[in-house]
């Protein structure tokens, strides 16, 4: 009589034990998956344009690097506020989560830097390798920075820091 409650016992244990142990795996998991989601929208900040679409985002991780929704690599910041292409010309600059560009015009800007209406973010293509950096040109004077829009769309600007 006592074996067989022993064998109960035992067995009452057991699936108890597994069910916990199932339970502990799955949370552990779900807290990852959660966790490194958090950490990878935490290091990349995106990049929006005059209509609010989310055209590039900057990876705070990888050096500053500026890359375009798709993925490919265009420009980065240098020294917290210039912007250079790849291909080493001075694109505009980065300051107080707004682009600009040569002529003190906005070109983009970080989610609630400007008034306006953002567009859902879709999901990210898959990151290009980064070119190689070319020799940066001497960053011009800043201008005065202008309350408008620039006409050059954001896409354009960073295309052309490309080789």
């Amino acid at each position: 009589m006592f074996r067989g409650l022993k064998l109960i016992i035992k067995s009452f244990i057991s699936k108890r034990m597994m069910k916990n142990y199932f339970f502990f795996i799955v949370t552990i998991i779900l807290f990852t998956i959660a966790g490194a989601e958090n950490v990878i929208a935490d290091n990349e900040i995106a990049l929006f344009d005059s209509n609010g679409k989310a055209i590039a985002y900057i990876a705070v991780d990888d050096d500053f690097t500026i890359y375009l929704w798709e993925g490919k690599p265009v420009a980065y910041i240098y020294s917290s506020e210039n912007i250079y292409g790849f291909n080493g010309k001075h694109l505009g600059w980065f300051e107080d989560g707004i682009i600009w560009d040569h002529e003190g015009y906005a070109v983009g800007a970080i989610k609630g830097a400007v008034k306006m209406l953002y567009e859902f973010e879709p999901f990210k293509g898959f990151k290009e390798f980064k070119p190689f950096k070319s020799f940066r040109e001497f960053s011009p004077y800043k201008p005065r920075f202008k309350n408008k829009w620039s006409g050059i769309p954001l896409s354009i600007f960073f295309k052309a820091g490309v080789n």
